[in-house]
This record gives structure tokens, sequence and C-alpha cells, in this order.
């Protein structure tokens, strides 16, 4: 008995010493330490950081495992383990136990977070003077560090990567590095997702930045600079030696460089990304309108409208009426906004028309809640979707909400020329709280310094253009040929530049359900594929501003539009020209030994398809379903990477959208998925629907899309019942999915993949592969998205697997 009691003595006097010594630089392992108030397990040697139990902000008894300046007023947090989950603040645990795992635990015993390291009973945990939390298996070997998973800041030295990101505390909103190599700000909400910074508007050199660097790296120096691999630099206001300073991405969706005070322990904001905060995305939820007063950017509701959350403008307004479609004409009005607009989600466009043209179109139109308009040039735009509204003195337009009478002559908006600010004073706290000490110069620079600044970023470009142009003989070629390439961006063609770039139309290259492609070669000699529509309905306008938006995608999986042409009933596309044709010329040709694709090809073509689709679906300004993904609608490079082309000429869908509006079914028999013939709703699961056609054809080498030939011996050893013929048997898609699902589920041998590889493949890969396709070919609910297929097909993704027969 006295050998059991002994261990649990000198473990809890081991406890005990934990919870009430005073925090180490250093702890091994066995070390832990119990939740409590403001509970620190560990400081840096020059005590500017403190590593222990912080307490939530919204509860009393919930704490996160965290990491703090000590010396600053708000105590503030720079990383949280896991900023999503707070732990308990009765008993939970923070303890490196004798495998050397660093692990969080709730009051039920179960493990909150950890840091799955195991590098036996010598690890130990540090608290650098940097604010970096790091496990160390020898005296010089780090196995994990907290620099490598940020959650909402950024230290001096500390990296961002391709790897990580920033994450305002609600996740709303983030910084990180798009595949254009471009840092970005993100929002992405609960109903929808956009970029807003560096604007959207404009490409990366017309916004000062760079596409052309691989390292995707940000870092803030320890004089305050911060440095951005895409060129971007936000250089401290007191720059300098021997300050403390931190980047953040706050609540509000900025991200901010913060000094601290040494005298009084206050923050001061030093720089900032978004100068102008109403085009932080978001930021005033749906509906709800963000505008500038004289001391504080503050959001309101339109006319009609009234605030969902008096604490949270993030949720948005919501409307007081509703708006039937059955409703007459003449019981609608319009209230006008100054200045007004709501950013993206334009239900039309039209141009050179009269206010009266623009009113009766949203009028007739019972989609129509709002529409934006621009006097000089006769722009409307009707919105159907409300987001991302501001105004701002200097928007040459002006916005008018559709309302019954009724709500117009009760609202105050009608009395004045301003709208209604249909909040409390207290609403408006989380956007002034971004603005907290020594920041009211920042916000009276909005107005004093715009002019300025619109002169400055204009003469800039002027500048940037002329430098390009007269020093391009002194570059390498390599940047020649980038510079050539961002200066010649999309644009609009004559019909007669590509009558006379193609030859008069000379060589057809292939044709579709929507046009023919030709061969074209410019006059700069750039070759180029040539797509002549066919049943384009679409006015000139809309369709120039339809195929605009498409031009501005850009990603390595997708064919580049170079730009258009639109002249009476010419409708023409220009794109890249790539090489090796399509993929069905490769998979379903047995006569050419030649075009057989290597396994590592099909792999490689599978995730860059894959890749290429959760673009459109997830990461594009706007939502893009394909609706007709097919081989001959996956083009090749000469390397074989595959490019998906045909994107964004189906429909172009606000991304919000539950579901998109077709008057009939688009795409190719035999990858269309079920929706379309059962008339129901159609979504971005279609593609992944044909995907997963396209992914077994891959693996198969096979036209499953019409009929699949399958051994009789596999169909009975399965007992799968089917007609009786000697040897083989034809099945539709269907029948040959339950083949395969059987094998899958049975662990019988994987026999599908294409006999011509005569057994040469990546057995793995290819039984993840067959197991993706299936699941795209489940009913729509069961899919996965294209996000998550290719993050699956990455971790698969072996380059080193290259036998010498392949």
């Amino acid at each position: 008995m006295s050998g059991l009691v002994y261990p649990i003595l000198l473990s809890f006097l081991s406890l005990l010493l934990c919870s009430c010594a005073s925090p180490w630089h250093t702890i091994s392992t066995g070390t832990s330490l119990q939740v409590d108030h403001e509970k620190v397990l560990l400081i840096s040697p020059d005590t500017t950081f403190s590593c222990g139990f912080y307490p939530s902000g919204n509860s009393t008894n919930a704490f996160y495992f965290s990491i703090w300046f000590t010396h600053a007023t708000d105590k503030t947090v720079v990383w949280t383990a896991d900023p999503r989950f707070p732990v308990n603040g009765q008993r939970s645990m923070i303890s490196l136990n004798h495998d050397g795992n660093l692990v969080l635990t709730d009051v039920n015993g179960s493990t909150a977070w950890e840091s799955n390291t195991s590098w036996g009973k010598h690890t130990t945990v540090s608290l650098l003077d940097t604010g970096n939390l790091v496990i160390n298996a020898s005296a010089d070997k780090i196995i994990w560090q907290s620099f490598d998973s940020p959650t909402n800041t950024l230290l001096p030295t500390q990296h961002l990567t391709r790897e990580n990101r920033l994450a305002s505390h609600s996740d709303y909103h983030r910084l990180y590095f798009d595949n254009d190599n471009v840092l970005r700000l993100l929002y992405n909400g609960p109903e929808i997702t956009s970029i807003y910074w560096p604007s959207p508007d404009y490409n990366a050199l017309q916004n000062g930045r760079t596409r052309f660097n691989s390292s995707k790296i940000a870092v803030l120096d320890q004089e305050g600079n911060f440095l951005s691999s895409d060129g971007f630099r936000m250089i401290a206001s007191d720059l300098g030696l021997g300050i403390k300073r931190r980047i953040t991405i706050d609540y509000d969706g900025n991200f901010r460089m913060y000094s601290l005070n040494a005298s009084n322990g206050n923050w001061a904001i030093t720089g900032e990304a978004v100068q102008q905060m109403c085009y932080v995305h978001g930021l005033c939820g749906r509906n709800g309108i963000c505008e500038y007063s004289p001391r504080r950017v503050s959001c309101t509701c339109p006319p009609g409208y009234k605030m969902i959350d008096p604490e949270n403008w993030n949720k948005g307004c919501t409307p007081t009426f509703r708006i039937d479609c059955g409703q007459p004409y003449e019981e609608f009005t319009f209230i006008k906004v100054p200045h007004g607009d709501f950013y993206g989600f334009d239900l039309t466009s039209n141009t050179s028309i009269s206010l009266e043209e623009c009113t009766k179109i949203c009028l007739e139109s019972c989609l129509c809640i709002s529409f934006t308009y621009k006097g000089g040039e006769g722009l409307c735009y009707t919105k159907n979707l409300l987001y991302n509204g501001q105004v701002f003195p200097y928007f040459p337009g002006d916005n008018y909400f559709k309302v019954p009478k009724n709500v117009s002559s009760a609202s105050s908006a009608s009395k004045h020329t301003g709208i209604t600010a249909c909040s409390p004073e207290r609403s408006t706290v989380m956007l002034v709280s971004a603005y907290s000490k020594n920041s009211d110069n920042i916000t009276w620079a909005y107005f004093y310094t715009f002019a300025a600044i619109l002169g400055a970023v204009e003469l800039l470009f002027i500048i940037t253009g002329w430098y390009v142009l007269f020093k391009m003989h002194n570059m390498p070629k390599s940047v020649e040929e980038g510079y050539k390439m961002i200066t010649s961006q999309f644009r609009r063609f004559t019909y007669r530049e590509l009558v006379e770039a193609t030859g008069k139309f000379k060589e057809e290259l292939g044709k579709g359900g929507n046009g023919v492609v030709y061969r074209g070669i410019l006059g700069d000699k750039k070759v180029v594929a040539v797509k002549k529509l066919t049943d384009v309905r679409k006015g000139e306008e809309e369709f120039w501003a339809e195929v605009t938006l498409i031009g501005r995608i850009n990603h390595m999986n997708l064919v580049r539009m170079y730009g258009f042409c639109s002249e009476g009933q010419h409708r023409l596309l220009v794109y890249e020209f790539v090489e090796n044709e399509s993929l069905n010329r490769y998979l379903f040709d047995d006569r050419d030994t030649e075009r057989l694709l290597s396994w590592s090809q099909r792999f490689k073509i599978a995730l860059g398809t894959a890749r290429g689709l959760a673009y459109l679906h997830h990461e594009c300004l706007e939502w893009i379903v394909h609706c007709d993904v097919k081989p001959e609608n996956i083009l090749l490079t000469r390397e074989f990477e595959a490019k998906i082309a045909d994107f964004g000429l189906s429909k172009l869908s606000n991304r919000d959208s539950s579901s998109l509006n077709f008057t009939h079914m688009r795409g190719t028999m035999g990858y269309m998925a079920p929706e379309w013939v059962l008339n129901l709703p159609i979504d971005a699961k279609v593609d992944v629907y044909s995907y997963g056609v396209v992914l077994l054809e891959i693996v198969t080498g096979s036209r499953l899309s019409s009929e699949v030939t399958v051994g009789k011996e596999d169909i009975d050893s399965l007992q799968i019942s089917s007609g009786e013929t000697e040897g083989r048997e034809e099945m539709g898609l269907m029948q040959f999915v339950q083949v395969v699902k059987q094998m899958l589920t049975s662990g019988a041998d994987l026999d599908i993949v294409d006999a011509r590889l005569k057994g040469h493949f990546n057995h793995e890969q290819a039984t993840v592969m067959t197991k993706i396709a299936i699941s795209c070919l489940d009913e729509r609910s069961k899919r996965p998205t294209m996000d998550q297929i290719a993050k699956d097909l990455m971790v698969y993704d072996d380059e080193d697997y290259h036998p010498a027969y392949f």
C-alpha cells in the first residue's frame, strides 16, 4: 500500500508547487499547470511575454491557453492554442507529458488541444523573447513552434507563408497568400465569400503588386517594416529599433500595425492596410450600409429595414416588408440614397439608359430590390442581393431602394437627403473601438487626404508605365516576358482582327455545343485559340460585362482568356493556345499507343482538374459553375498539366445563391448530374458529379459515360445480378458504380485500372481516386466539395513515384 501512496503524494506536491510557484522560462516533461485566473506557466527571459491560462471575455468560467504581452495594459493576446473552443475554469490542465506532447485537457479529461509531438522524456518547452513558444527535442532542435500556426497576430521575425494565415476572432476575415502569389484580405462569411484587399477592381500591377514571385512570404522586422514578397510594404510611423510591435487582423477586417508605449502600456496604431474602412466586405452585414461620419465609421440600415442584432452589426439588416411577384407595380416606389452603392451581386447591368428606364427594369423584376444608377454614363445595375453597401461622397452614382409606398411614407429617410441611421449609439461601438487610442488622426485623414491619394496613385501608375516602356531593353528576357504578359491585359478585339488572325477561320481545332474553335496568330506572333460562339442571345453590353469578368479569372489549371469580340451578331472569345489538345484524345484512342498516358500523368491531371474547379467554386470573385465538365473540356499543356476550358460560359452566379436558375439543361449526356433530369435546383455539386465520371474515366481509360465493359467473372464473384451473356457484360454507369462499390467494401482486387498500363500504377493513388469518384456520384447532399477533393488528392501527391517504366 505504501508503494502506491508515495507516488500519489509526490504527484500532488508537484502539482501544488506548479500552481503556486513563479512561472518558468523552460519546463520539462512531467510538468503541468491547472487552470486559474491568468495563471502563468511560462514567461520569456526578458518578461515581455507570458504564457498560460487567459480568461475568455464572454464567460467568467472559460479560459484559453494563450500567449500575451505581459506589460500591455490590456494584456494583449498574440497566440491561442485553439481560439474556437475555450476550456472549463475548473480542473482543466496544460501538461507536457512524458511522451513529450504538450496537451491541453478539459475538466472531463478530454483533449482540447495538443502539439502532436512525441520525442520522449528529454523534451522541453520554452517561451522565447520573440513571443515564440517552442518545443525542443534537444538544445538546438525545435520540433514544434507557435510561430508556425499564428492566430490573429504576427510578431516581429514571425513569417506569414503559403502554409498559414491570420484570421480575425470571428474567422470571417483572413489575411493570406492567394494562388496568384498576392497577399490578400478575404471576407469568408456565413453567406458570401469575397476578396476586398487589394482592390478586386484592379489587377496585381495596378494594385502595386507583382505576381511573379514564388516565395509567398511576409514578415515584420524589428525596425517596423512589414514586407511581403508581392511588393506590399507597410512602414511604421515610429520606425526604429527598441519598440514592441505586432501586426493584427482586427475583428473589423482590417489588419494593422501596433506599437506599444512602454511608459503607459497602451497601444498606438502605426500603420494599417485598408485606408477606407467601408471597403471592408461584410462589415455591416447583409443589407447594411457603411458610411463615414466626421469622427468615425458607422453602419446604418436602408429605409424600411431594421437591424437584426443591436450588439452585432455583422448580422446586418432585415426588411420590415415583403415584395411579392404578384404585387402591382403601382404599389412600389423608390427611395434614393445619394452616393450609395452595393459592391457586386448585380442582377443585370445596362449602359446608356435613362434613370426612368433603369427604374422600370427594376420595377418589372420581382427579384430586383434595389438598383445603382450612374447618371453621367447612364449605367444601371439592378440588385437582388445587397452586400458590401457604402455611402461615399466621391462615388458618382446613387442607390435606389424598392419599397412599398406605405413604407416610404413612414420612413424618415424620405424627409431628408441622407439615409436614416436606425441603430442605437452602442451598436457602432464595434467599429469605433478599432480606432481606439491615438487613432483620431487616422480617421480624419480619410477626408483631408483622399483627393491627394487618388492623385498620387494615378501619378504612380503613369511613372510605372513610363518605367516599364522605356527601361524594358535593360531587363533580362524572362522578366521582359513577364512584363509583356502583364501589360497585354484582357482586351476587346475587332472582328476583322480575328478574321485575319485565323486566316478567315481556316484551321479548326475542335467543335462543341457552344461553338467552333480555330487556331489563330495575333499580330505579336502569339498563338491563340479563337472560339466562334453560336446561339448567344445576350445583348452586346451584357455579353461584354460577363466575359470581362471571366477574363479577370487567372489560375494555372484554367485556360486563360485573352479577350473577346462582340460586333453585331459576332461573338468570339480569344484563349491561350494549349499544345496537347484535350484529355479525351489520350484516354479513349486505343489505336494511338504513343498517346497513352502514364499513371503519374493521370494523377497530375486529376489533381489539376480538381484544383481548377475548386478555384471556380470557392475562390473566384464571382462563383462559377462550369456545367459541362468532361474530358473534351480538359486541355493538356506540353508538360501534361490540366487546364479547364469553357468555364464561365454556362452561367455566372452570385456566390451566395443556393441554386442557379437555368431555362434549359446544360452539359453533355453521361456527365450530367441527375438534378438536371429531375428538375431540381442546380448548384456546384453538378460539377462534382461530372468530375466523378471523369475521374473514373482517368482510372479506367474507358468512356464510362456511355457503356462499360466489365469481366463477367467479376460480376459473378460479387454476386451482382445482370443479364446472362458469355464472357463480358455491358452495363450502364450506375451499375458499374455498384460493381466498384462492392469491390471496395469486399476487399476484392480493384481490377478496373486501365489494362494498357499493364499493372504499372500506384495502387494507393488508384484506390483513393476511385473512392473519391464514387463519392462524387452519390446523391447531392453526400457529395464532397471540390475544395475537399483537391485537399484529399494532395495528400497522395507523391512526386517521387516515377518508376523507370513510366
